[in-house]
């Protein structure tokens, strides 16, 4: 198992956090350039009444109060399901140097699944973007969660 790997596992622990919170399921991990994490955080707009909360913007607040800055250049940012369009823009006014992410986002995504923001290039910073890490442990978590939300649906209508 490479680094890249192991991290996603740890942004899928998150991402299982929000899962049992009745969150959609993602989870994110920030990593300097030695690969120490810096902040981690999971999807919960729900519990927390707020709609930016997604697990990147969680991940990017705590990295700003640990570096005490809020640009991080040298770090990557791990996520189980591509960035949408709001994440995106909170990556690269981070200027987060790398982002590596688990399953395509059909519907949302913002790193070329249905936009390709993260490369406009009006940008002053443009990530390297990596996608498909642990694809299907990702994929397979989110699938889940949707087929348990609509079973819940069906059994109390």
């Amino acid at each position: 198992m490479d680094r890249h790997e192991e991290m996603m596992l740890l942004a899928l622990k998150e991402a299982k956090k929000a899962y049992l919170l009745g969150e959609i399921p993602v989870g994110c991990v920030i990593t300097s350039s030695s690969g120490e994490v810096i902040a981690t955080g999971h999807n919960c707009p729900i519990s927390s009444n707020d709609p930016s909360a997604h697990a990147e913007i969680v991940a990017l607040r705590k990295a700003g109060e640990v570096l005490l800055n809020y640009r991080f250049p040298e770090c990557s940012l791990y996520v189980t399901l591509e960035p949408c369009c709001m994440c995106v823009g909170a990556i690269v006014n981070a200027r987060i140097g790398r982002v590596f992410y688990g399953a395509r986002e059909p519907k949302f995504g913002a790193c070329g699944s249905v936009f390709n923001l993260i490369d406009d290039p009006c940008h002053y910073s443009h990530p390297d973007v990596r996608g498909g890490i642990l694809n299907s442990e990702c994929s397979s978590l989110i699938q889940e969660f949707f087929i348990m939300r609509r079973l819940q649906k069906k059994s109390h209508s």
